[in-house]
């Protein structure tokens, strides 16, 4: 035999040791107040992360995470000699928990879907330049922002303790809706005969603001509440853009995904400053800075521009669609101010940027 490290070494000889009989079997004794429980799923949904933490301990979520620092699983025995990676230092329930995460987790898993497959490209329709372009433009600035979404939670989620597994999984599926959320935009704008138009300077100084924040919490609310908040409006109102069949069925799909990760934002702020009302200063600090930084992005040139022109229905009709973003507008900060104050936070008076748009 070649020669071999310790570590092969110490393996083999472990195999040797089993194959003539020697067991330890220690294992089957660990965590004995685990053992005996049973999951059973609620309904024709089948078996989600709801259920399993329904059952003995292991839904239990500690306020503190273990800090032995490994990846072992929530729930199971933890040995003396268990290594520490040095990296799960999030280790405070509150600093990343939601309420509604599991639920959240559940529905993302069982609503996904494909940009290939789910998309009905075939009813893609020849366009006027003008409102061609306009969508391109659209999409170009959308396949943009959408992968800061998927950015920041990756920033973040290994430094989240295995205790809190629940925010994990949810955070490891909105990274995947974003991707896909980019690649649809993509796809667009490259399969009508157009193009990906302008990149935006102006996106990438704003959008910074995101990745830079301090620690989870203000990342969070200025993405999942301000910036996917003013998304999710916007996906909403899909049909004001919508030149075919495709970009309706493209907005509704991304609503859908949207709409989870804001839920997954409000309650997690609202569990937040439960746990930590001193800290609202700093978050009303964060959010002005975001308004400032979000309104500044989505009254950019070239993306007033096409949205107008797509609100309008061709580059003839622009004010009218100029009326159409003032009525979208208006209820993007509705919408944000609404979901502030199921979070426990007031912006109605210290809100940065206007309430709505000049005529």
């Amino acid at each position: 035999m070649p020669h071999v490290s310790p570590i092969v070494e110490k393996g083999l000889d472990t195999l040797n040791d089993v194959r003539q009989g020697k067991l330890d079997l220690s294992w089957m004794n660990s965590n004995p107040q685990g053992w005996g429980v049973k999951a059973i799923p609620r309904d024709e949904r089948g078996l989600g992360l709801e259920d399993i933490n329904r059952v003995g301990n292991y839904g239990v979520v500690p306020d503190g995470g273990s800090l032995h620092g490994s990846m072992a699983p929530r729930g199971s025995e933890i040995p003396e000699h268990m290594p520490s990676l040095g990296c799960y230092d999030i280790n405070d329930k509150s600093l990343v928990w939601a309420d509604n995460v599991a639920h959240l987790y559940d529905e993302a898993v069982a609503r996904q879907w494909s940009s290939a497959r789910d998309i009905p490209w075939d009813q893609l329709k020849p366009q006027r330049e003008d409102l061609e372009k306009a969508m391109c433009q659209v999409c170009t600035s959308l396949a943009e922002i959408e992968f800061i979404a998927g950015d920041m939670p990756a920033k973040w989620l290994w430094h989240i303790n295995h205790d809190f597994h629940e925010v994990k999984l949810f955070l490891a599926s909105q990274i995947f809706d974003e991707a896909r959320h980019m690649e649809v935009f993509r796809k667009r704008a490259l399969a009508n005969g157009g193009g990906l138009l302008r990149s935006s300077p102006d996106a990438e100084n704003q959008l910074r603001l995101i990745l830079e924040a301090p620690n989870f919490t203000t990342g969070s609310a200025l993405m999942h509440i301000l910036g996917e908040g003013f998304v999710l409006t916007l996906f909403r109102n899909g049909e004001m853009f919508s030149l075919t069949p495709v970009e309706k069925k493209i907005f509704r799909l991304c609503m859908q995904d949207e709409a989870r990760h804001v839920a997954y934002g409000t309650m997690h702020l609202k569990y937040f400053l439960e746990k930590h009302p001193e800290r609202e200063d700093e978050i009303h600090d964060i959010l002005r800075r975001g308004e400032e930084a979000t309104f500044s992005l989505n009254q950019a040139q070239d993306t007033i521009e096409a949205r107008a022109i797509l609100a309008g229905g061709g580059l003839e009709h622009i004010e009218d669609g100029f009326v159409k973003l003032k009525y979208l507008f208006k209820k993007q900060i509705q919408e944000y101010l609404y979901r502030l104050r199921m979070a426990g936070l007031d912006r109605s008076h210290k809100l940065a940027i206007p309430f709505e748009l000049p005529v």
